[in-house]
């Protein structure tokens, strides 16, 4: 694979998963523009990859988001690659669930990769080339306790990429997803004992993925390698869930 100096925007860049992307991407050439709601955690990443742009940027702000993408593509020269990893949880029984956390979730998860998925296919029609990945999660497939809000977001990006991936082929840009399972990150490693040792029960290669599983698969659907792979959803979760 090869991304030398293709130009790549990534969203939710200083999280586990996020921050592997950047890596990968980093380590195969690639120019990026890195955002996240995280200064210090941006910082760091700008001090660990010199040669990328750090953007502090909430996406719930919508906006702000073609301001965003204007910018980005600025900075980038043009932008090839976009990859929507940002998403957040607020989990709770649906009877309990409040409308305003559901609301949170599904602005953050969904509309945010609608938009920022809107305007940036906007500056790759000029340039009649782009991909689009975007990072879904395994309840999007399989639903899970607590989790209606976040599972609704992530099983409605998968549609609407497929949607995207529709409208745009002619025009070489591909849109896919890749959806991970449970992956070892700070947050799984807050998970209690008994409840992951559930979890590994499940899965049949019997140990949680990690954050370069998630990016070499993401790195690949950017590469010229994945041209005609489109409207698809790779899954990455040692075949807890095969679709």
């Amino acid at each position: 694979m090869n991304l030398k100096n293709k130009k790549v925007l990534i969203t939710g860049a200083t999280g586990g998963i996020g921050n592997c992307i950047v890596k990968k991407f980093h380590e195969l050439g690639a120019r990026i523009v890195a955002s996240g709601t995280n200064e210090e955690k941006l910082k760091n990443l700008k001090n660990k990859f010199s040669n990328i742009h750090s953007e502090k940027f909430k996406l719930d702000e919508h906006d702000k988001i073609e301001d965003f993408i204007n910018l980005a593509d600025e900075k980038l020269e043009g932008i090839d690659i976009l990859v929507n990893n940002a998403g957040i949880t607020l989990d709770n029984l649906s009877i309990r669930l409040s409308e305003e956390n559901w609301k949170k979730v599904l602005d953050v998860n969904l509309t945010s990769t609608f938009l920022m998925s809107k305007f940036t296919i906007k500056k790759m029609l000029k340039r009649k080339s782009g991909k689009v990945i975007n990072i879904t999660s395994i309840v999007g497939h399989t639903g899970n306790l607590g989790q209606a809000n976040y599972a609704a977001s992530k099983a409605g990006i998968i549609a609407f990429s497929k949607s995207l991936a529709i409208e745009y082929a002619k025009k070489n840009i591909n849109i896919n997803c890749v959806s991970p399972g449970f992956i070892k990150t700070e947050m799984t490693d807050k998970i209690s004992e008994d409840f992951k040792k559930i979890l590994l029960s499940k899965i049949p290669s019997g140990n949680l993925g990690t954050g370069e599983d998630v990016s070499n698969c993401v790195a690949f659907l950017a590469s010229d390698m994945a041209n005609y792979i489109n409207g698809e959803t790779i899954h990455v979760n040692g075949g807890m869930y095969m679709a």
